[in-house]
């Protein structure tokens, strides 16, 4: 039985989806403090694949097609909104509540302090370091982003600096939140 391109754009869809959901959703995550504008980001990234699949040549890796356009879509929405002002009580949201072990609490509050931190960096340094938490390697970074791969470990090492500085505390030397 033959399978209509619209079929198989659709299952090459929803592969996709299957298989960098989560990572997507951590993309909007970056871009987005505010749970409902995280969602409509979200919903914007899967519509901008759908519609981009069929262009897609097969010059990079699926992986590196999809994270470039959930990046460029995030830059679009933090560009085209004001940032939400820093609550404190966004961070409670994002807290996993269920009774778990004291380690994993903190590990918890540690992910959330590192989240809000990189949400804080430029959106460049931002970029690199969201792709690089996902585990892409250098050449898919530079592939993503249009830059070399010694670019990537400037941008890179420079981002961690950065957020070196915001999550030491402030009388260490840190920034002030």
């Amino acid at each position: 039985m033959q399978v209509s391109d619209a079929e198989a754009s659709a299952e090459r869809y929803d592969r996709i989806l299957d298989l960098l959901g989560p990572a997507l959703w951590r993309v909007a995550r970056i871009y987005e403090a505010d749970a409902g504008r995280q969602e409509d980001l979200f919903q914007e990234i899967c519509l901008a694949v759908w519609k981009a699949l069929p262009g897609f040549r097969g010059e990079a890796s699926e992986r590196t097609f999809v994270f470039r356009i959930a990046h460029n879509r995030g830059l679009s929405h933090s560009w085209s909104r004001p940032p939400a002002p820093a609550d404190p009580r966004e961070l409670d949201e994002l807290t996993d509540r269920a009774p778990d072990p004291e380690e994993e609490s903190l590990r918890s509050q540690q992910r959330d302090h590192l989240l809000a931190a990189i949400r804080r960096l430029p959106p460049v340094p931002r970029q690199v370091v969201t792709l690089s938490l996902e585990g892409l390697s250098h050449r898919e970074i530079a592939e993503i982003l249009g830059i070399s791969e010694n670019n990537v470990a400037v941008r890179l090492s420079r981002a961690r600096t950065a957020l070196r500085d915001l999550l030491m505390p402030p009388g260490d030397g840190g920034v002030e939140a």
